[in-house]
C-alpha cells in the first residue's frame, strides 16, 4: 500500500535510476486516465490499445534517454505523448470524426430546410468536401486548437493542459483560427449562412 503514497517524480527518478517496477506502478497509477482519454478520442478499443502501449513505449524510451525533464509533471506530460499519437493517428487514415454543431462553429452553419435549391445543395456538400482542406491552410498552433476543439470534442482546460499554453492562449487560438477560416471561406467563395 506504501506505493499509493510515492509522488509521481520519484517513481521517475527510481525508474530512471533502474527500478523497472517504478514504471509498472506509475502505468497502473494513471491507466484509467489515459487509456479513458484516448478512448474518448477514438472510440475504438483495439486501437486506443495500440495508442496506449505506443504512449508507454515512448515514455520508456524518454526516460531512458534521460531526456525527461518534466519534474514534477509526470502525467500531463503522458497526456501530450497519447494526444500527439491521436493526432497522427488520425493523419495517417485522414479520417477526422466530423463536426458537430456547436456555437463556435456556427461559422459551419449550412442551410439545412427544404428551401434548398440544387445550387445551394451542391455549395453545401462541397463545404463538406472542402473543410478539411480550408483548416489546413491555417497555421499550425491555430490548426492544433480548432482541431482539438472541433473534432476532438476537448475543452479549453485540456487543450491548455496538452499543449502546455495557458486558457487565454488557447481561447486566442481559436478565435484568430476562425476569423482565419471565415477570409479562406471568403477566398474560395463558399456561401455559407449567417
Amino acid at each position: 500500500m506504501a506505493d499509493l503514497h510515492i509522488p509521481d517524480a520519484l517513481l521517475v527518478k527510481n525508474y530512471i535510476d533502474g527500478n523497472e517496477n517504478s514504471l509498472a506502478i506509475l502505468i497502473k497509477r494513471h491507466e484509467s486516465k489515459i487509456y479513458g482519454f484516448i478512448y474518448s478520442k477514438i472510440a475504438d478499443r483495439d486501437i486506443s490499445n495500440d495508442i496506449f502501449q505506443d504512449t508507454f513505449i515512448k515514455v520508456i524510451k524518454t526516460l531512458k534517454s534521460n531526456s525527461y525533464n518534466e519534474e514534477g509533471k509526470f502525467l500531463p506530460w503522458v497526456m501530450r505523448i497519447s494526444h500527439n499519437l491521436i493526432v497522427d493517428h488520425f493523419r495517417k487514415t485522414k479520417k477526422m470524426p466530423m463536426y458537430r454543431e456547436t456555437e463556435e462553429f456556427s461559422i459551419f452553419s449550412i442551410m439545412s430546410d427544404d428551401s434548398l435549391t440544387i445550387e445551394n445543395k451542391m455549395i453545401a456538400d462541397q463545404v463538406e468536401v472542402d473543410l478539411k482542406k480550408l483548416i489546413e491552410e491555417l497555421p499550425d498552433d491555430q490548426k492544433e486548437v480548432l482541431v482539438m476543439r472541433m473534432y476532438q470534442d476537448m475543452s479549453f482546460k485540456e487543450i491548455s493542459e496538452l499543449t502546455g499554453v495557458s486558457i487565454n492562449t488557447a481561447l486566442g487560438r481559436m478565435r484568430y483560427a476562425l476569423m482565419n477560416l471565415r477570409k479562406i471561406i471568403d477566398k474560395h467563395q463558399i456561401i455559407l449562412t449567417n
